[in-house]
């Protein structure tokens, strides 16, 4: 009985199957660790710089073009 159960280890511990999973996940928590970082970087202290003043300037461009559905 105990020679299978260490045997089930064994095979346990050897196989790798799993593995790549696991770091593909660890790659992809990887990159949205550094997405995040960054965009919160480049977003800027203030509403008038980085992507919030870009959005807010793109907005208010769209608006001001009539963005109420009239003629071009």
């Amino acid at each position: 009985m105990l020679k299978v159960y260490v045997e089930y280890l064994r095979t346990f511990f050897r196989d790798e199957e799993g593995a790549s999973a696991v770091e593909y996940g660890l790659i992809v928590g990887l990159i949205a660790v550094v997405l995040i970082a960054v965009l919160i970087a480049v977003g800027g202290a203030d509403d008038t710089s980085g992507l919030r003043g870009l959005f807010s300037e793109v907005a208010d461009e769209v608006n001001s073009a009539g963005g109420g559905g009239g003629t071009p």
